[in-house]
């Protein structure tokens, strides 16, 4: 049932912009230069720029509030005409939309080049398009409390933000907007019913679908393609105001403002978000990001912790681990003479050369390694579970359970209809749509994925590069340390491996930037090259590009060092070479976890730093650099839509980039964590510090983005799932094959000889012996020697036995161990796992008692309206049909006295 005072209005709306886009266009002629721009602009009353107020959100009546602002600048080639024509028909087709325009002359701004069109959506154009969106507006305040507080919150205090900003408004029950039941719901004023944020999405909707013209048969429409053809040079919502300073009336609350100082400074490192204001202000989109990103930082907390004492046992231990006292002993590790590390270049050495590296190689190899790997592998599966039941109240909370995907994801793509010369019914809309056949499409496919897998290899081969420095450097450096008397003193510490490690790691992070970089933009121009059909399916496409190369690029050199560097060196006089070159590198005695943790802590610190900085100092260069071209340089001396057009563009794929940074950093805390306990601990303080990077750059240095829906992250949410699942398998070879413990338990049930102290012996037994007699003369090292024998880390019978060096008993028995440790170790993990999320729900009970409760209250309230205006309805209609009954009974008796 509608209401007819409001059906009333829209038709009236409709006859007076009807009228008025006739007698604006009809006074046009053929195209709209910029002379027939400024004419048209001079129509406008005249306008003094200094008597409106520099950070004004209003056209110049003061009244009408900006939505949107398009800009574009004269184009004075040969397509300026095309571009001003496609102008015309687009600001007309807007205005019969029902939009009202006001177009600033460049004359106006600071540039003197730049036109301005400033976007307004009146009451009955909001109403509207709310209904077709589906937009949930209050229609009463909610009786539901909100949850309880944990108890001993008291002491969570100093962390907590000011109940006005936390929860700036009340809860309501909502219902999706109807303009026919106005009454419903609750409008207090029409001006600020409407959020901002729906605001401008409402806008932007009506932008991406508004025509402006035929071309080549086919009817154009839609402000991306206009952008993408320079028609317009940018489009964009404003913010409230400027950040660092509250609003001055007649404009309303300065939430940008709130945002930069409760949210986006850096002072407030240990507060919790304000998310239902960045949920209001930016959008659900960007606002369950920012949810996602807090909440992944409070379960690292756990994580951190454990990790650091973990870290601390091995700090405190260190100096009490048996294999360390005997490497550093002059005695026994003093006594042993290692063979050669290189061919010719290299010398026979002492194995208490590496005392320093073995006491830290303990502090990431003991045994509280293995606990800290089975925690973890509970601790990914208890963040994701709890991360499903953080969304599912999410949803609630924002009223996203009947959510629908965003229509402006599933919009065809220009680029998709440009290049589609076949149509094809849509089975749902029953509408021909633009259509393109595999068949064309497949050569960009084969490409794409060939470019994909060409980069891998790029990655691999850089990889290969990078160990082949390694190797070439490791001799050198050998030889020359060897014959420099000055660096005898740093030689213990210094080691060539640890340089080569160190330089190596170095090298390699500068290498992964490098590639990144490159690929970032091939993977975008090979999307754009498969025509995908929607802006989901572009995304979804560069998603699994970007993420397979990201996780080959920047994990490749770790699973190397993890799981192949040292296990296929062979032994002294018939080892692998890489390219019949290079010999095959060798692990420190201790094992290979101190290379995987060195290795692990540079890529992972170098990308956190370079990545805080790059978002830092790039958009603030980019703004200063724009700013200073204009005629002024400051913020204050201009007007808001200038000063945001100043700003960077935040894009369509800016929340792309930041899942992608925090997955890959997911990836360095879950899969490497055995060998690096510190790694949730350098993942939590880089958090804290991104939020507020992000919060700041937002806020600060980017235009204020569309609003956009979502009820979830995405695809990234089964990627994080896929990582767990990896991670189990990787931690847990990490353990057998990377660490020393399966060896030293091995030694400590098995072969231990001394009850007092078991592990008494034990780097002894690690030991192999070599008959230097048998070194081929072209990799002995040069000179003489008084050495029978040397030692090499292995299980390998001694040159005496009849099976000499080929693998002993007790290797297998370790083999034997570690591919048990692993197979028991995945299958306790994996049951608790799959117990762990048996045992949690996806949605929490109270959430499901608040779904409920407030679907029967919108029911019941939904109910009450109608019976109410049912009742209303007919009592008017009795009433009137007294009154007629009456007259005609008046009428009668008049006639018959007549009579």
């Amino acid at each position: 049932m509608g209401d007819p005072n409001v059906l009333e209005m829209v038709q009236e709306e409709e006859r007076r912009i009807s009228r008025e886009v006739d007698y604006t266009f009809n006074t046009s002629e053929q195209s709209l230069s910029s002379r027939e721009t400024s004419f048209l602009i001079n129509e406008e009353p005249v306008f003094d720029k200094d008597k409106q107020s520099k950070d004004s959100i209003f056209f110049r009546d003061g009244i009408r509030q900006i939505d949107f602002v398009l800009s574009y600048v004269d184009d004075v080639k040969k397509d300026g005409d095309t571009k001003a024509e496609r102008r015309k028909e687009f600001e007309e087709n807007l205005r019969k939309t029902g939009l009202e325009l006001e177009i600033e002359d460049k004359m106006n701004s600071e540039d003197g080049r730049t036109y301005f069109v400033k976007i307004h959506a009146p009451w009955e154009v909001l109403v509207t398009y709310a209904e077709v969106l589906g937009i949930k507006m209050p229609i009463k305040e909610s009786d539901i409390p909100r949850p309880e507080t944990i108890p001993f919150s008291f002491l969570l205090g100093p962390l907590k933000l000011a109940r006005n900003v936390k929860h700036p408004h009340p809860e309501y029950f909502t219902a999706q907007f109807s303009r026919y039941r106005q009454e419903l719901f609750l409008i207090e004023d029409k001006s600020s019913f409407f959020p901002s944020s729906s605001r401008n999405r409402i806008v932007y909707y009506i932008l991406s679908r508004c025509p402006f013209g035929t071309e080549d048969g086919k009817k154009r429409f839609g402000i991306e393609r206009l952008l993408t053809s320079h028609t317009y040079s940018s489009a964009y919502p404003l913010h409230d105001g400027q950040y660092w300073k509250p609003s001055e009336p007649p404009n309303p609350v300065n939430e940008r403002y709130i945002l930069f100082k409760n949210w986006a400074r850096f002072s407030y490192f240990y507060k919790e978000q304000p998310l239902d204001l960045i949920r209001k202000y930016y959008g659900e989109k960007i606002g369950i990001y920012f949810v996602f990103l807090g909440f992944y930082t409070e379960m690292l907390f756990l994580a951190a912790m454990v990790g650091l004492t973990c870290f601390i046992y091995g700090l405190l231990s260190m100096h009490n681990s048996t294999s360390s006292i005997e490497i550093c002993d002059p005695n026994v590790g003093g006594q042993i003479i290692m063979c050669p590390l290189c061919d010719v270049v290299c010398d026979y050495w002492r194995l208490n050369s590496t005392c320093w590296a073995s006491k830290i190689s303990h502090l990431f190899d003991n045994e509280s390694t293995v606990f800290f790997a089975i925690f973890m592998g509970i601790w990914v599966t208890l963040f994701l579970e709890f991360w499903k039941q953080r969304q599912a109240r999410l949803e609630y909370e924002w009223d996203l359970v009947d959510f629908e995907e965003e229509q402006q994801q599933l919009q065809l793509r220009p680029e998709f209809e440009a290049m589609c010369k076949h149509r094809k019914m849509n089975p749902v809309t029953k509408e021909m749509e633009p259509y393109m056949p595999l068949c064309t499409r497949l050569p960009w496919y084969f490409l794409s994925g060939a470019t994909v897998t060409l980069w891998m290899a790029l990655v691999v081969a850089c990889m290969v590069a990078v160990i082949a420095y390694r190797l070439s450097v490791f001799a050198t450096f050998a030889s020359f340390v060897e014959s420099e008397t000055s660096l005898k003193s740093v030689k213990s510490v210094l080691t060539p491996q640890i340089t080569t490690a160190l330089t190596g790691s170095c090298l390699n992070f500068i290498i992964i930037l490098i590639l990144n970089f490159f690929y970032e933009k091939i993977s975008a121009w090979i999307t754009k090259m498969e025509i995908p059909r929607t802006y989901q399916e572009y995304e979804s496409s560069l998603t699994l590009k970007m993420f397979l190369f990201q996780f080959v690029n920047f994990y490749s050199s770790c699973f190397y060092v993890a799981f192949f560097k040292g296990k296929f060196v062979g032994y002294p006089g018939k080892y692998t070479y890489l390219f019949n070159v290079w010999r095959s590198e060798e692990c420190d005695p201790g094992g290979c976890l101190i290379e995987l943790t060195t290795q692990l802590t540079i890529i992972m610190t170098g990308k956190q730093i370079f990545g805080n900085i790059q978002e830092a100092i790039y958009p603030l260069v980019l703004n200063w650099w724009r700013r200073r071209k204009a005629r002024t340089n400051s913020e204050k001396l201009y007007s808001r839509w200038e000063q945001d057009h100043d700003l960077e563009t935040f894009g369509n794929l800016g929340l792309f980039y930041e899942y992608l940074e925090t997955v890959i950093q997911f990836g360095f805390v879950t899969l490497f964590v055995a060998s690096f306990p510190l790694a949730p601990l350098l993942a939590l303080l880089n958090n804290i510090l991104e939020i507020r990077v992000d919060a700041w750059k937002l806020t600060t240095q980017y235009r204020r983005p569309v609003a956009a829906k979502a009820h979830c992250i995405g695809v990234w949410q089964d990627i994080l799932y896929g990582m767990a699942v990896l991670s189990v398998a990787s931690n847990a070879f990490i353990v057998a094959f990377t660490s020393d413990i399966i060896p030293r338990l091995v030694y400590y049930y098995a072969y231990s000889v001394n009850a007092t102290e078991p592990l008494k012996g034990y780097i002894n037994n690690t030991l192999s012996t070599f008959l230097i007699a048998d070194l081929p003369n072209n990799t002995a090292p040069m000179g003489k020697r008084d050495l029978t024998t040397c030692r090499y880390k292995d299980y390998r019978y001694p040159p005496d036995h009849e099976l000499k060096y080929f693998h002993n008993m007790q290797f297998w028995h370790v083999l034997a161990a570690k591919m048990t440790f692993i197979i028991v170790i995945e299958h306790v993990v994996f049951l608790v796992k799959f117990l762990l999320a048996w045992m949690i729900p996806d949605v929490p009970k109270d959430v499901l008692e608040r779904i409920k409760r407030e679907k029967l209250m919108t029911v019941k309230i939904l109910h009450d309206f109608e019976l109410k205006k049912l009742t209303d309805d007919l009592r008017i209609g009795s009433t009137e049909f007294a009154k007629e009954f009456m007259i005609q009974e008046n009428k009668a008796q008049l006639a018959k006295s007549t009579i």
